[in-house]
C-alpha cells in the first residue's frame, strides 16, 4: 500500500464525521499539502490516442471533484491518465445553499445539488497559466458551463471557450447537470446545433469538443444528441451525468433532491454508453461515466465502446489508489482476453 492510500485509510473515519463538502474542502487541502510520489504507470497496453491526443491510460478523474483548478498535477501523480476541472463559468457564483453535497454510505452514492459553484474563469486561468507544461503527465480537460442566471446562456459557453481553450487540451461542454434550472433544455435538437455551431467556431484552433450528456435520456432523444454532435465535428461524448432518477435506495439521504452518482448509477450508465454506441454506430467517440467503482466497471465500458472512462464518487468510499488499482487490474483482464493494447477491447462487445 502506498503512503497516499494509506493516509486515506487513516483519516477516512474523521472525515466521513464532517458534513461531505466540508471532508471535500479537506481533501483537496491535503492534497496540496501532502508530498504525493508520482503512481503513474508506464504499461504500453494502457496507452493510446484518443482524440488526437495521449493517454498513458484510460482513467481519468471526472469534473466536479477540482471545480477550480487547484491541483491539477496532484491528481495526475495518483495515476490518473487524464484530469477534468471545472465545471467552471464566465462569472463566479456561490452555488446553492449548502447542505447540497450529500454521503449515501448505505448505497456508496453520492447526491449533490451544487450548482456550479465556481471561483469563475479567470481565477482558474491565474492558477493554470502557473503551470508548466511539463508537471502534467497527462491531458487537461476543462468543464465550462453557463451561470445560472445569464440572460444569454450560450453566449456563456462561446466565453468558456474563448476563456480557457488556450490552457486546454481538449474542451467539455456540459448541458447535462441537473442542478443549473433549464441547463438540460441545451440537450433538445435545435438547443443543441445552434450551441454547438457557436461553441465550435469559437476556437482558435482545433482543440478537441467533448460533450456531457445526461443519463436521463428517451431514444429519440440520443438518437438527436448523435446526429448534431457528429454533424458539428464534436469528438467525443461523455456518457452520463448523475442522474434524477431514484432507484431503490437504503440511505436517510435517499430523498435530498439533486443529481445521484455513484454505485446506483452503474446500470443506467452503461446502458446508455451501449445506447449511443450502438446510435452512431461505432462512429463517435465516447467516455464512460457514472458509477464506475472497480476494474470490471471500468473494462465492461471499455468493451461497450468507451475508448476512456472517469471516476470521483468511488473515491470517497475506495480513496485515492482507485485510479492506480483500477489500471493494474485492467491489464490482468486485457491480458486475460488476449488484447495486447486497450484500444483493442474498445467496443469488443458492440
Amino acid at each position: 500500500m502506498n503512503s497516499t492510500a494509506m493516509f486515506y485509510r487513516l483519516a477516512r473515519p474523521f472525515l466521513f464525521q464532517a458534513d461531505a463538502e466540508t471532508a471535500h474542502n479537506m481533501s483537496l487541502t491535503a492534497l496540496k499539502m501532502l508530498p504525493i510520489p508520482s503512481m503513474g504507470t508506464q504499461e504500453a497496453a494502457l496507452q493510446q490516442s484518443f482524440a488526437g491526443l495521449r493517454f498513458a491510460n484510460p482513467v481519468g478523474l471526472a469534473p466536479g471533484y477540482d471545480k477550480n483548478a487547484e491541483v491539477p498535477v496532484e491528481i495526475m501523480r495518483l495515476g490518473f491518465g487524464f484530469t477534468e476541472v471545472g465545471t467552471l463559468t464566465p462569472l463566479p457564483q456561490a452555488g446553492n445553499p449548502k447542505p447540497r453535497l450529500f454521503r449515501l454510505v448505505e448505497d456508496a452514492a453520492v447526491i449533490n445539488r451544487m450548482g456550479f459553484n465556481n471561483e469563475g474563469q479567470a481565477a482558474a486561468i491565474a492558477r493554470l497559466q502557473n503551470i508548466p507544461d511539463t508537471a502534467l503527465a497527462g491531458p487537461l480537460g476543462i468543464n465550462i458551463g453557463a451561470n445560472k442566471d445569464s440572460a444569454d446562456r450560450i453566449a456563456d459557453y462561446v466565453i468558456g471557450v474563448r476563456n480557457m481553450e488556450p490552457l486546454a487540451d481538449y474542451l467539455t461542454v456540459n448541458i447535462s447537470s441537473p442542478n443549473t434550472p433549464g441547463l438540460r433544455a441545451l440537450q433538445d435538437k435545435a438547443a443543441l446545433d445552434d450551441l454547438l455551431a457557436q461553441v465550435m467556431a469559437a476556437r482558435s484552433r482545433a482543440t478537441p469538443v467533448f460533450l456531457k450528456v445526461a443519463p436521463d435520456l428517451q431514444p429519440a432523444d440520443i438518437d438527436d444528441i448523435v446526429h448534431v454532435a457528429m454533424a458539428r465535428g464534436v469528438a467525443a461524448l461523455i456518457v452520463s451525468n448523475t442522474t434524477i432518477s431514484r432507484p431503490d435506495l437504503q440511505s436517510k439521504h435517499a430523498g435530498e433532491t439533486g443529481g445521484l452518482s455513484g454505485a446506483p448509477l452503474r446500470d443506467l450508465a452503461q446502458q446508455r454508453l451501449i445506447d449511443f454506441r450502438t446510435a452512431s454506430g461505432g462512429k463517435l467517440g465516447l467516455i464512460g461515466v457514472g458509477g464506475i467503482a472497480s476494474a470490471e466497471d471500468a473494462y465492461a465500458r471499455i468493451r461497450a465502446g468507451a475508448s476512456l472512462v472517469q471516476i470521483y464518487s468511488a473515491l470517497v468510499y475506495h480513496g485515492p489508489g482507485l485510479a492506480l488499482n483500477i489500471n493494474r487490474q485492467l491489464l490482468k483482464l486485457l491480458q486475460r482476453d488476449g488484447f495486447a493494447n486497450i484500444s483493442d477491447a474498445v467496443g469488443a462487445d458492440a
